[in-house]
């Protein structure tokens, strides 16, 4: 039997950019061109299988880009994020590093970050050059992609990718009661685990 781990994933971002998107795109494989706002945070699950057999499943919040939903309860515990920025607004990677100086802050030091450059689709109108970019995310040891939740490009890869980052097992001597080592950082849920302990049902993440 394949190993299944379970992640929490959050999406952060200026209004706008594409967020929700991105998240259909992955999710649903589907994208609406006049999808409205996210108020407050939207809560949508995608697992992805990996070339060594495991598979992880991502609960993914997927956050309003207004300030005043700029709230670690949506990061708390998270263990990896995807800040996005629109390709065709400076001011958007701008707001990006805001969101990445927030994280490096107040979440957990072990925080996998993927800054993702959306609507590459719009390349005519970019304002936001790649080496811009990616030179910023190399500087602050940050994963780097861009995508387009129209057409879908690169989207799958950026998830895979930090699929592929996030620890899988953790040393025994580390390990505490609630998935996470001495250190705090929450580990992947086995689910393979949970549900032989639970009789086959899975346990609620507690997120």
């Amino acid at each position: 039997m394949s190993k299944q781990f379970q992640f929490k994933l959050v999406l952060l971002g200026e209004s706008a950019v594409g967020k929700s998107s991105l998240v259909l795109r992955f999710v649903k494989d589907q994208f609406d061109d006049y999808r409205e706002s996210t108020i407050g945070a939207a809560f949508l699950t995608q697992t992805v299988s990996l070339e060594d057999g495991t598979s992880v499943k991502f609960e993914i919040w997927d956050t309003a880009g207004q300030e005043r939903y700029k709230a670690p309860m949506y990061y708390r515990n998270a263990n990896c994020a995807v800040v996005v920025y629109d390709i065709t607004q400076s001011a958007s990677l701008e707001k990006a590093r805001s969101w990445i100086r927030e994280l490096q802050r107040q979440a957990d030091p072990s925080i996998i970050i993927a800054l993702c450059g959306n609507k590459s689709d719009l390349s005519a109108r970019r304002q936001v050059s790649q080496e811009e970019a990616k030179k910023y995310a190399e500087e602050e040891g940050l994963m780097w992609g861009e995508t387009s939740a129209k057409s879908g490009e690169g989207v799958q890869d950026i998830f895979t990718d930090i699929a592929k980052k996030l620890p899988k097992s953790a040393p025994p001597s580390a390990r505490t009661a609630g998935g996470r080592t001495a250190t705090g950082a929450r580990q992947g849920v086995d689910l393979n685990k949970q549900a032989n302990a639970t009789g086959g049902q899975g346990e609620q993440c507690n997120c």
